[in-house]
């Protein structure tokens, strides 16, 4: 009998925990005061290399074997993750941690259009209505914080925007992965979508001129933080989870990251969503649990032909 590994055991643990871990991303965010450009120029600059020296020590013959499509898709995945650390930075300092989370989970409104506009794939009407129940829930929440102004964060209209541009900008970086990872190694993929990401940050420290040193102590500090809890321990944690859990499960709990977040935004930040904000939340997360429900039994129905 095969011996099982502590990792295979609690498996499902490990993604709960790398949920948690990426819902603190939006609190260090708001404490943390230098520019989103340095938080992000910072978080990759100490996570490449953990990522990338494996790469070439060992693995220097999968980087050789990428094809041009495959060094392209995993490129673009990069240059659309900077786009989605810098605006959810911005997003979190602006409006509140729940809302940017909640309209950030809007990115399966990309999955669909690049799945029917780009690679000519057929979704379902059950999808459809999940992201439209999805949309209704954001809806109510840009409403109810546009109405309310400055009461619950210093720019929550602008900050919202931010926030939807963060998840579109994910929605990408996840189908230009997808592609990727077709035919590239988990950990290749990583390394070279990370340093892309981390190229980007550089070009934006240098031409916006964003200092890089004369932060407050605390903020190099929460910084560190942001890159070992949430790069290390939600990345690096969900990566090894691919393949050894059902993606409905992974899915499920990932939708769960704005209830996280709207709960440790109020324990850390004192930040109190309005009756509006909590139905927004409710109604955004159950459409967007039916959406990966209907996907999920689609994917398996797909299979299950093939099979």
């Amino acid at each position: 009998m095969e011996k099982v590994s502590f990792f295979d055991k609690h498996v499902k643990k490990f993604v709960i925990f790398a949920v948690i871990c990426g819902a603190t991303s939006g609190i260090f965010g708001a404490l943390i005061t230098a520019p989103s450009m340095m938080i992000g120029f910072f978080r990759l600059t100490v996570a490449v290399p953990v990522f990338g020296i494996p790469i070439l020590l060992k693995g220097r013959d999968t980087l050789k074997a990428m094809s041009k499509r495959d060094w392209m898709y995993s490129a673009l995945a990069g240059i659309f993750l900077f786009g989605h650390f810098f605006t959810w930075y911005n997003a979190v300092k602006l409006t509140t941690v729940s809302s940017a989370a909640v309209l950030a989970a809007l990115h399966p409104l990309v999955v669909i259009f690049c799945t029917v506009f780009i690679f000519k794939r057929k979704v379902t009407l059950k999808q459809i209505m999940a992201i439209l129940i999805a949309i209704a829930g954001a809806a109510i929440i840009a409403f109810t914080d546009a109405s309310m102004g400055t009461q619950l964060a210093p720019n929550p209209v602008l900050g919202n925007i931010f926030a939807f541009c963060s998840g579109i900008c994910m929605g990408i970086y996840f189908q230009f992965g997808n592609e990727a990872r077709a035919k590239v190694p988990g950990p290749t993929y990583v390394f070279v979508c990370f340093t892309c990401c981390w190229i980007c940050f550089l070009l934006g420290i240098i031409l916006t001129g964003t200092p890089v040193l004369g932060y407050p102590a605390m903020d190099y500090v929460y910084m560190l933080c942001v890159t070992v809890i949430c790069q290390l321990g939600t990345h690096a944690i969900f990566n090894l989870c691919l393949g050894r859990v059902d993606s409905l499960f992974v899915s499920t709990w990932e939708t769960g990251d704005a209830l996280f977040s709207t709960i440790l935004a109020l324990i850390c930040l004192a930040q109190l969503p309005s009756l509006g904000g909590w139905i927004g939340c409710v109604v955004t997360t159950a459409g967007l649990l039916m959406f990966n429900y209907f996907t999920d039994k689609l994917e398996k129905e797909k299979h299950g032909l093939q099979g």
